[in-house]
């Protein structure tokens, strides 16, 4: 179970190694120990609420359970206020998450499409919709949303560099530039090919962002970024095989994710949400949908 729970937290960005897993937690630490901990406690629970309902081992061994509240995890200690009650809200969203990725992993079997971090989505978007009406974990802590207004502040070359890799980063919620880079260098040493997919798919967020007129604040912060990264890293080479149209294909598919992260953003601005990572989870379900009609795309032997 504890290799499992490990697991889970870098298949997060769909790898299987512990020291991958390590080294995420590392990245997690230099947020702060909330995210590290509290990341842990929601693979864990998932994990073994998983095992307890019966789940096959197979998916349980190389993390499958784990990675959902993993993000979970990270996401109430972002937005909640720590204490007691946190710890308890992280245990029982945890294991709903374990439910919710059960029904949507049944529900999709029949078009081949995985859960993703869908159910780390609903189960988020919930509390956070619902987190104001309790005062006693609601610390409207909320993360910086994509912004609607017109760009204040010229592009720098910081911007350019720590916003490639805040948006490696941001897909665990972290914007200091140096814990993307530790996630990186994790990405690295389980799969270079996921790295590259990783770096490519930040840049092409920063490309496409800067060339729609967004705002340097948040293109530096990576949030034109992270959903993208997770978008590369599934369509090249994870649930598409890796051939020169596949690529294109990941390109494509990094690039629809900028625009979807804008508009999911903007969706859930007047109920206070963050986007999340609806945008990857949108964007990859259409593209893997679609493989079946072009004959140039393949999914993995």
């Amino acid at each position: 179970m504890p290799l499992a729970t490990l697991r889970g937290v870098c298949q997060v960005e769909f790898q299987n190694n512990v020291w991958t897993a390590l080294l995420f937690l590392l990245a997690l630490l230099l947020g702060g120990w909330r995210f590290a901990v509290f990341a842990l406690i929601g693979a864990l629970v998932t994990t073994v609420t998983a095992w307890v309902l019966g789940v096959a081992r197979d998916r349980l061994t190389i993390g499958l359970e784990g990675f959902n509240g993993t993000l979970i995890g990270v996401a109430v200690a972002l937005f909640f206020e720590m204490g007691w009650v946190a710890l308890m809200l992280v245990i029982a969203a945890s294991v709903l998450g374990a439910v919710v990725t059960a029904a949507l992993t049944v529900l999709l079997a029949p078009y081949d499409v995985p859960a993703l971090t869908a159910p780390f989505c609903v189960v988020t978007s919930l509390m956070m919709i619902g987190g104001p009406a309790f005062a006693r974990i609601w610390d409207a802590r909320l993360p910086p949303a994509p912004a609607t207004a017109e760009p204040t502040a010229a592009l720098s070359y910081t911007d350019v560099w720590q916003g490639l890799l805040n948006g490696i980063g941001q897909v665990f919620f972290q914007d200091k530039w140096y814990a993307g880079l530790v996630f990186l260098i994790g990405l690295l040493v389980a799969s270079r090919v996921a790295a590259i997919a990783a770096v490519a798919g930040s840049a092409i967020g920063i490309v496409v962002a800067v060339i729609l007129g967004a705002p340097a604040t948040d293109i530096g912060a990576g949030l034109y970024g992270y959903n993208s990264v997770l978008t590369a890293i599934a369509l090249a080479g994870v649930f598409v095989a890796l051939t020169p149209y596949g690529v294109l294909y990941a390109v494509l598919g990094a690039v629809a994710s900028v625009f979807v992260t804008a508009g999911v953003a903007a969706l859930f601005r007047p109920v206070g949400g963050p986007a999340l990572t609806w945008p990857f989870v949108l964007v990859t379900w259409t593209f893997l949908a679609a493989v079946p009609m072009f004959s140039k795309i393949r999914r993995p032997s």
